[in-house]
């Protein structure tokens, strides 16, 4: 007898978005590379613009509508294009930059940032052009970045100088750097949950697993794919798997899942067309759906992940459109409209189209909040320190309910965002002194043209 497999999320869809409910106005960046061109917190976005100095501009989830000039922050204090960016998962202001120009800066949004005039435009200079911190220690361009999923103020970076870096944000300094393990340059790198190691996709078609705290190579894959598009990564939760993303000899697109206990075949391996964009897995590890997203094209396949054979169930036809989508990003579960069965948004970058927010829900015809379809998401609180993590504590992330009730500050919409995050590095309190040295040294020029003595031990 043929039986019909249950799924909550088999009729999830998306709609696509009305024209006055996207971002437009704005000229993307034409640089290229591994990244996913746009990313989100849950009340922001950022994506590189096009110009001299690397301009990124940075809009709100609430505002859409077409870009001018001064109607949201642009983050201008780089040297060169920038090539990725990634917000902290415990502070919905606080945005890492990585650029052509080998640095790292980190920027605060204001949560009060305004248009200053009556338009609605901003005056000359009321971008932002100071960064909190700057991480030097890259000797060529910064490719890709990744803030660790619990330990606060700790990020992974990777560059054209075929390093990468654990950074603890705070100390401004790197603590472990992996060298001389590879050769060119890096298609992806991904946190597993806890945090407690790092994969990374490489050019010469190996998948590395590595220890943060060491910098060492824990194990190696040596050709997950056959073909030469991106080998693309996502941890499946705590399942113990890891999905690839790739292509065959005959540049057929793949994905493949493997057992991290025993990696000598994958346990799934599934062609998907023949298209010339890599795919670019995106992960719910809450509901276990995987959207699996196209470069260069504009279908999103959704699948559900369920840890034994045949491990993945297609859902629906997903989404498609006649634009293609230059980057992805997905939105954090605190930022989706719970309560209008909201489970994930997927922001889709065009080259010509702006931002395009793809809003997908699972049809129900109750008010009352789904709690079957909304399983206690990521918190935007650590679950322990750099140092704590660096010294060996595991942890899985912290959890909160979405059910708006229950949430202190929640409302229809979701939970509150994350609070800001306090960062008091060594490189900014150096500046704070040296200013502060310069600022003693004209009050004593005063005195002493004033002819007033004094005893700066009194």
């Amino acid at each position: 007898m043929f039986k019909i497999r249950q799924s909550k999320y088999r009729h999830i869809f998306c709609d696509q978005p009305k024209t006055e409910l996207c971002y437009t106005g704005f000229r993307v960046a034409t640089t290229t590379g591994e990244t996913q061109y746009i990313k989100a917190s849950t009340k922001y976005w950022a994506v590189a613009m096009f110009g001299g100095g690397g301009p990124l501009v940075v809009g709100r989830h609430d505002r859409p509508g077409r870009f001018e000039d001064g109607t949201s922050p642009i983050l201008k204090g780089h040297h060169g294009s920038v090539l990725d960016m990634e917000w902290s998962p415990f502070d919905d202001s606080l945005l890492a930059t990585g650029s052509e120009d080998s640095t790292i800066k980190l920027w605060s949004i204001p949560d009060d940032w305004e248009p200053t005039d009556e338009r609605g435009l901003g005056k000359e200079g009321s971008h932002i052009s100071e960064s909190m911190i700057d991480l030097e220690g890259h000797d060529k361009r910064v490719t890709l970045m990744r803030f660790h999923p619990t330990a606060s103020n700790t990020m992974l970076s990777t560059s054209a100088d075929h390093t990468v870096k654990v950074w603890d944000v705070e100390a401004g300094e790197a603590i472990t750097s992996l060298d001389g393990e590879i050769s060119d340059l890096s298609q992806d790198i991904v946190w597993d949950v806890r945090g407690d190691k790092y994969v990374l996709s490489n050019k010469d078609k190996a998948i590395r697993f590595v220890d943060p705290r060491t910098g060492a190579v824990i194990s190696k894959l040596e050709k997950a794919h056959e073909g030469s598009k991106s080998v693309k990564l996502s941890f499946l939760g705590e399942s113990g798997k890891l999905l690839s993303t790739g292509s065959t000899k005959q540049s057929g697109r793949e994905l493949k899942i493997w057992d991290l206990k025993k990696m000598d075949k994958p346990l799934h391996s599934e062609t998907i067309d023949t298209a010339s964009g890599a795919l670019m897995p995106l992960y719910d590890q809450d509901t276990s759906v995987l959207y699996l997203c196209g470069k260069g094209d504009g279908i999103i396949r959704l699948y559900e992940f369920e840890n034994k054979e045949p491990y993945l169930h297609k859902l629906n036809d997903g989404f498609r459109s006649t634009t293609p989508g230059k980057g992805y990003c997905t939105v954090p579960k605190r930022g989706l409209n719970i309560m209008n069965c909201e489970t994930t948004r997927i922001m889709k970058l065009t080259n010509t189209d702006g931002i395009h927010p793809l809003h997908f829900t699972v049809p129900r015809k109750s008010d009352a909040f789904q709690d079957d379809i909304f399983p206690p998401t990521a918190a935007p609180t650590p679950a322990h320190s750099c140092e704590q993590w660096f010294k060996g504590s595991s942890k899985l992330p912290k959890t909160m309910k979405l059910d708006p009730n229950s949430m202190s500050g929640g409302g229809s919409k979701g939970p509150a965002a994350g609070k800001r995050v306090s960062i008091r590095s060594l490189p900014t309190l150096s500046k704070e002194v040296d200013a502060l040295k310069k600022h003693v040294a004209y009050l004593e020029g005063k005195l002493k043209a004033a002819k007033i003595s004094y005893d700066p031990m009194k």
